[in-house]
């Protein structure tokens, strides 16, 4: 599974259609199914600021999970090394230099943002800025 994968399946429930199908963040959410079939209730959009709250409030750790990517990974459970962010980098289409971390990880933590937003996260936009 992807990283951006990992990402999905720890902030929103199994049953959700973002962790269902393939998780492709280059690739706006679309359905394969046939224009002739009656379209399935959309779900209710995952608070991902709630679920993350609750997740901070579950450890001992502060972090800023808010606007540090590194911080969020370690909330979620992930590897948060510089290998793991380059390849969380690479999977969102980052086009910036790698070697340059701080302008990466700011990217990263607005792309994850918008891409767990555009699959069906309710994302504040101070979290996505």
């Amino acid at each position: 599974m992807s990283i951006f994968g990992t990402i999905l399946s720890k902030i929103f429930p199994s049953s959700h259609p973002a962790n269902t199908a393939p998780a492709d963040p280059a690739a706006p959410a679309a359905t394969s199914a046939p224009e002739a079939a009656a379209p399935a209730a959309a779900p209710e959009p995952v608070d991902v600021e709630a679920v993350l709250t609750a997740l901070q409030a579950n450890t001992s750790e502060q972090l800023n999970w808010r606007t540090s990517i590194v911080d969020l990974m370690k909330l979620l459970g992930l590897d948060s090394s510089l290998s793991a962010r380059k390849e969380l980098a690479g999977e969102l289409n980052y086009t910036g230099d790698t070697n340059d971390s701080a302008s990466m990880n700011i990217w990263l933590h607005k792309a994850v943002m918008e891409q767990l937003a555009a699959n069906g996260g309710k994302v504040p936009d101070s979290l996505k800025n």
